[in-house]
This record gives C-alpha cells, structure tokens and sequence, in this order.
C-alpha cells in the first residue's frame, strides 16, 4: 500500500508533538535544577547538584537503594528464568494452576498486603533490613518475571531444545547455552523494568523501615523535599539525582530493551 506525502507528514507532526508533550516535564526540571537558588543570583548554577547531595544526604539512600535493587533484581531473574523455563518448556501435573498462582502476585496490589507483610516480618525480627524491603518486591518481581518468561520460552522453537539434547545437554545446560542467549532481549526488558519498579519503590521501603535507618532513593528525596519546600532548585536538583542511575541504566541497554519490548508485542 502506497503512503500518500500528506500522510507521511501527518505522522511526523504527530509524533512532534508527541515528543514535545513528553519532554517539556524533563527539560522543566533539568531547566529548574540549575537555576539559581533563593537569594542568589542568575546563571547557571550547577553546584546545587553538589549542595542538594551534601544536605540531603544523597549518598547513604542511595548506596540503600543500589543494596536492595541488586538484591531484588539478581534474584528475580535466577527464580524468573527457572520458573519461566519450568512453565514454558515443561509439562507436569497442575502446572496450570500453580501458573495462575503465580499470576496472583500481579493482581494483588502491594497496598493490600504491606500491612500484614509488615507484622509478620516484624515478628521475625526483620523489620528495618535489606530482607524487608527487598523480599516483597522480590514476590512481586516473580509474578511478572514468570509471566513475561514463560511466554518467552513458549515463542522460541521446539528444534533448539532437541538438537540440543541430540547432543546430550540436560536440562540446565539447555536453559543456560541455548535458551538463555537466544532470549537475550527478553532478560535484559525485565531486568531494566524490575530495577526500575524497585528503584522508584516508596510504599513498602518506607512501612518496613520505621526507624529511618535503611532509607531509600525516593524516601530521601521525599524526606529533603520536606526541609526544602521552597527551594525549587535544589528540589529539582535532587531529583535529577535519584533518576539519574534508571536513565543511565536505560541508555546503555535501550537497544536490547526496544527490542525485547518489540518482540514481546509480535508475540
């Protein structure tokens, strides 16, 4: 089907403008973070980001939330893969139903268990550790990582797995030299969106660390966002700051991310 000039030029003022729609918050607070401060004159003020690190203590919730996104994401995908491998190229008894049960931790929103999630771990003694916060993502983490695995391992072709048995690999060798590097984009689509979900997580970092002491990312910009209220700048400032690993974590797998993204929806 032959595109008309005019339609082709309608898609571009369209996605223009799409873009332009999804970039004026960004440039907005890359535009307000070095703005100058209360008091201070014009220009160019880059040292806010300095300022807004040293007053808001940056660096000890951020090293909290690199701690707990490592944890989550590192064991999500090793229970995902093994999960996803189990459900997408197996068949046993009940595996159906022990799917969907799986497919609950996607349905039930974390707002209806933190609470009680927070008096059991409590009564282990695990309240304000790494454990607590990471351990309910880590569920949540599964739910999806199983869903978006399995479909993964159901869409590759039967002939890998049975050339590679031809060859006497087992199992395990199979998931890890064949299937794994054939599902390359799919892995890294989940790991960049569990970090992402994990690094942006405030309900349950701030219920299952009542003292403060484990605060994340997010809970430190909230908590500088309270002594700073009008101190625009360094706000912004600070929230460049917590955004900044996800962008950069973004920027150098978007190529297998786009891809993975893609693949998913042929799928």
């Amino acid at each position: 089907m032959k595109v008309s000039r005019g339609e082709v030029t309608m898609n571009y003022v369209i996605l223009v403008a799409f873009a332009i729609f999804a970039l004026t918050p960004v440039i907005t607070i890359l535009l307000t973070s070095v703005a100058p401060p209360l008091g201070e004159s014009g220009g160019i003020h880059l040292d806010n980001f300095a300022r807004a690190w040293t007053v808001g203590g940056f660096g000890r919730s951020l090293g909290n939330s690199v701690v707990v996104a490592v944890i989550v994401v590192g064991l999500s995908l090793m229970l995902s893969v093994l999960a996803g491998y189990a459900f997408g190229t197996m068949r046993f008894r009940g595996s159906t139903a022990l799917f969907y049960l799986f497919l609950l931790g996607l349905m039930i929103p974390a707002e209806a268990t933190v609470i009680p999630l927070f008096f059991d771990l409590r009564t282990l003694g695990l309240t304000d550790t790494y454990l607590a916060i990471a351990m309910p993502q880590v569920a949540q983490s599964i739910a999806f990582g199983t869903f978006w695995l399995r479909a993964q391992f159901r869409a590759l072709p039967t002939s890998l797995l049975e050339a590679a048995a031809l060859d006497g690999a087992g199992p395990l060798k199979a998931l890890t030299r064949v299937l794994v590097p054939a599902s390359k984009p799919a892995i890294v689509t989940m790991v960049v969106l569990v970090f992402m979900w994990t690094w942006n997580e405030f309900l349950i970092a701030l219920v299952m660390t009542p003292s403060g002491r484990l605060r994340t990312a997010p809970l430190g910009l909230a908590n500088f966002q309270g002594q700073y209220t009008s101190e625009t700048a360094l706000l912004a400032a600070g929230a460049v700051i917590v955004a900044l690993p996800t962008v950069i974590l973004f920027l150098f797998l978007q190529r297998h991310f786009i891809r993975g993204m893609l693949e998913g929806v042929a799928k």
